[in-house]
């Protein structure tokens, strides 16, 4: 399921795996996962120290976008229903 979501992703952007967009998607899918993996298991400590370190390089992959490509970073974020805060 998630790798056809990864996929069509990829046929839709025609890029290369490495990208910045590709590489957010496939984190906010870990993400997401994690997420419902933790309300089930609220004490198992060493996924959410894993959430927590996907979720800053998801974050930092962010940031890079928006500083290189504005346009490109809303498309993803629209895209993705990705909630930021809004900064400056």
């Amino acid at each position: 399921m998630i790798k056809n979501a990864l996929i069509s992703f990829q046929e839709k952007k025609e890029e290369s795996r490495g990208s910045v967009e590709f590489q957010v998607f496939s984190f906010t899918n870990k993400i997401r996962r994690l997420t419902s993996h933790l309300e089930l298991h609220r004490k198992d400590y060493l996924s959410q120290r894993g959430l927590r370190k996907i979720l800053g390089k998801r974050q930092r992959l962010l940031a890079y976008l928006s500083k290189k490509n504005r346009v490109r970073y809303k498309e993803l974020i629209n895209q993705l229903n990705i909630r930021v805060l809004k900064t400056r």
